[in-house]
């Protein structure tokens, strides 16, 4: 276990926010809170846990994540529905990288209570 931040922004540790989730004593309670642990997950480089929170119909057979690739920061800028009482919701936003960033619409449903990943639009 380790005390450092949590990549995803929020100001708690890597193990009591995304980590949890990575290591699956906890289930993202939100489509935000899923989108900020799948982007700590790709600075983890966890791929098994990115494709563990993809919806069967939209996720691919295996993911391949680039060793070099060095993600920044990530900031959200919208999100809609989501939360305990709703089946999808949307999360905007930017995630930084080295060299430049990644603007998304990304779609979240609920498959048998847990939120899942299902696509997302790329934004200019």
């Amino acid at each position: 276990m380790t005390s450092r931040t949590c990549p995803c922004g929020l100001p708690q540790s890597y193990d009591a926010c995304c980590g949890r989730f990575h290591r699956g004593t906890a289930a993202a309670p939100s489509a935000e809170s899923l989108m900020r642990s799948r982007y700590s997950a790709f600075v983890e480089g966890d791929a098994g846990y990115l494709l563990r929170t993809w919806h069967p119909r939209t996720r691919p057979e295996r993911l391949e994540l680039d060793p070099r690739m060095r993600w920044t920061g990530l900031e959200i800028l919208d999100r809609t529905d989501g939360s305990a009482f709703h089946s999808t919701g949307t999360v905007t936003f930017r995630a930084s990288y080295r060299g430049g960033s990644l603007h998304e619409r990304s779609r979240f449903e609920r498959v048998d209570w847990a939120w899942v990943y299902v696509d997302g639009d790329i934004l200019d």
